[in-house]
């Protein structure tokens, strides 16, 4: 279990990656054209003023890029990971160095998991969340289970994973869902972009990183 006593607002495996973090996040803004207009268009605006936001999502450098987006349109953000092996330590260490609170690892064991989103729930000077960024439903479902009372302040929810949509159907159906709840996974750019092109690029990206196996001159049978 990592020490709570820490007085760094953050938990990550190696703060000292936080350069190699860095430049990895500024080639990554320039494959990420859509947060990048958003950052230039409302910046100034802070649109998202007043906004707290927990999120719970891959703690990669594509989510560094995002988070920086919202606390760049004005929010206040505490992270965790959805997955104990997806997060890229020098992504987190990024991060965690510009000031936003991060507890993510990659290689962490169930106990350290649930530890982790724990973190994020609370902060100084009194802060909980008024927004949910949920990949899977796990900080929903912790938030409904053991905290309920912290969702009087929650505007609402929005969650990316077919897995977590399908935990609030079942939540909503039951009648114990008590946010609103967007659904992300479904939504046109997710369901006719992401998932499908994202998953492929993966696949091909995880059999190589699997198997060390050159892919070209292979024939392939998808079923």
């Amino acid at each position: 279990m990592p020490d709570a006593s820490l007085s760094t607002d953050y938990k990550v495996k190696d703060i000292s990656l936080a350069g190699w973090g860095r430049q990895e996040i500024e080639m990554a803004q320039d494959e990420m054209p859509g947060l990048m207009a958003l950052r230039a268009e409302f910046g100034k605006e802070q649109i998202l003023k007043g906004a707290r936001i927990v999120g719970c999502l891959h703690m990669t450098i594509q989510t560094a890029v995002l988070i920086e987006t919202l606390t760049a349109l004005g929010a206040s953000v505490r992270w965790s990971s959805c997955n104990i092996f997806s997060t890229q330590d020098q992504a987190a260490a990024a991060v965690a160095a510009a000031g936003v609170p991060v507890f993510a690892w990659k290689g962490m064991n169930d106990e350290e998991f649930w530890w982790c989103i724990e973190q994020t729930l609370r902060g100084p000077d009194g802060w909980t969340p008024n927004m949910i960024l949920d990949d899977g439903g796990d900080v929903t479902q912790l938030m409904h289970e053991k905290y309920p009372d912290m969702l009087k302040d929650v505007r609402g929810l929005s969650e990316e994973t077919t897995t977590g949509v399908h935990r609030l159907w079942e939540m909503a159906r039951s009648g114990k869902l008590l946010v609103p709840a967007i659904n992300v996974n479904d939504s046109v750019t997710k369901s006719k972009f992401d998932n499908l092109y994202g998953c492929r690029e993966s696949l091909v990206d995880g059999i190589r990183r699997g198997t060390d196996v050159m892919m070209s001159g292979k024939v392939a049978v998808v079923a």
